[in-house]
């Protein structure tokens, strides 16, 4: 794919969307952030696309509501980098943010399907 073809298909992400995107990469592990926009882009498929500009704000917010915390770590290259970490809290509210959203893509769907005529 090249790159118009890539930045047209490119989704932007409402707050609520990242956060729940951004807590599930976090589910199995810490991550510093720009190993969660990898995750996120490859799992997405390459159909999404944290920019910086997104991704920390987010990810400061989430550490105010205590649903990540914070550490300074080495990366395998011997970098230092912040790593976060899912809270309890987190996963708790990942939780939710999943259920919602689930109601969400059934709500559209329903929409979005024809009307079967009778």
């Amino acid at each position: 794919m090249n790159q118009t073809a890539k930045y047209q298909n490119r989704i932007e992400l409402l707050q609520g969307t990242l956060d729940m995107l951004v807590l599930q990469a976090l589910l199995r592990e810490p991550m510093h952030g720009y190993a969660i926009a990898q995750v996120i882009r490859d799992r997405s498929g390459e159909v999404l696309s944290v920019e910086t500009g997104s991704l920390y704000p987010a990810l400061h917010r989430l550490e105010r509501q205590k649903w990540v915390k914070a550490e300074w770590k080495l990366t395998d290259s011997k970098q230092r980098a912040k790593f976060y970490q899912l809270t309890a809290l987190g996963k708790r509210q990942l939780t939710t943010d999943h259920q919602r959203w689930l109601q969400m893509v059934r709500a559209i769907g329903a929409v979005m399907e024809p009307e079967v005529q009778p």
